[in-house]
């Protein structure tokens, strides 16, 4: 697997000669006691993609990049990095590659024409994807010899290379150790074990519980907003309260997974009837009601199936398959 140092700041070399030269300049660094970090090449330079390479940069990695439209790697190019003329290109500048693209059958797309030259390396997919899609994506680089390992950008391009970013990991063990610090320069990597479907499962879990306090936000925010409260006057109230409501799901985790809901602290019948009060104030004031509706509909089932007196965590059994 080729390594190599970032270029001087002088003409860059393509992507063959950087190649080439990477053995080099391994040797060097060694010589010199100071560890090679590895190359990466980066397929994709939509925005995410772009972000991705300029972290990279910004870390001092030798990069390579690839798009279907060449011109998307200019700004890039100009600030280091190396433009491969084309795929086999780009896999073969680098001992990690890194592919970010629209979804799973553009990857396969871009990749099953040079699979082969995957061999030795490890494969960072940091494509949207279902934990089968990555499942099968795993087994895949396995037959060609590829370490693999599933990603997701749990941030917009903005943040990423920020160390509070999460970039989700699943997949090889140790390609993961090995390469922990290459994904470092993304955000904060966190390790989700061997099975490479977590990644993306944990990402769908992650996106549906921003997109549920997404919700609960507009709706109170149109709630207090009917009687004249301004969005940034409510939203520092709101902002405090949801670490309040972590505190509420510590509490409730260690419940759900012993299926023991005790009801210590308010109860499901105590919060299905403060649940009645929100669905009046919206009535009264014309905010959309599905969304307390649905709240009331989870802890009436509740309730009716006798479990009243426990604790909101006993909820989850309406989202339950068998339920």
């Amino acid at each position: 697997m080729p390594e190599a140092f970032p270029a001087p700041a002088a003409a860059p070399l393509d992507a063959a000669s950087r190649a080439a030269a990477a053995p080099l300049d391994a040797s060097r660094a060694a010589a010199a006691g100071a560890p090679s970090a590895p190359a990466v090449s980066v397929l994709g330079l939509g925005r995410m993609g772009s972000a991705l390479a300029g972290a990279f940069l910004s870390a001092g990695r030798t990069t390579t990049v690839w798009n279907r439209t060449p011109d998307k790697a200019d700004a890039l190019v100009g600030r280091g990095a190396v433009r491969a003329a084309s795929v086999a290109d780009a896999v073969r500048g680098s001992a990690v590659v890194v592919v970010c693209v629209r979804d799973d059958e553009a990857v396969h797309e871009l990749l099953d024409p040079v699979a082969p030259e995957l061999a030795g390396r490890t494969l960072l997919n940091l494509t949207s994807g279902s934990p089968e899609q990555a499942r099968e994506n795993a087994a895949w680089a396995a037959g060609y010899g590829c370490a693999y390992v599933d990603g997701a950008v749990m941030t917009t391009p903005p943040g990423v290379g920020d160390p509070r970013s999460m970039i989700l990991c699943s997949g090889s063990a140790a390609a993961f150790a090995e390469h922990r610090a290459t994904i470092g320069a993304l955000g904060d990597p966190v390790d989700l074990g061997e099975d490479a479907g977590l990644a993306s499962l944990h990402d769908a879990g992650l996106l549906g519980l921003m997109w549920s306090v997404f919700a609960g936000w507009l709706h109170a925010t149109a709630l207090v907003g009917a009687d004249g409260v301004p969005a940034r006057a409510f939203t520092p109230l709101a902002i405090r309260w949801l670490a309040g409501v972590g505190g509420f799901m510590d509490t409730y985790a260690p419940q759900i997974d012993a299926g023991s809901y005790p009801g210590d602290d308010a109860t499901v019948d105590i919060q299905l009837a403060a649940v009645q009060h929100l669905l009046e104030a919206s009535r009264d004031r014309g905010v959309d009601t599905r969304l307390p509706e649905l709240h009331r509909d989870l802890m009436t089932r509740t309730v009716a199936s006798g479990h009243g007196r426990d604790s909101y965590g006993r909820v989850i059994e309406q989202f339950r398959a068998d339920a």
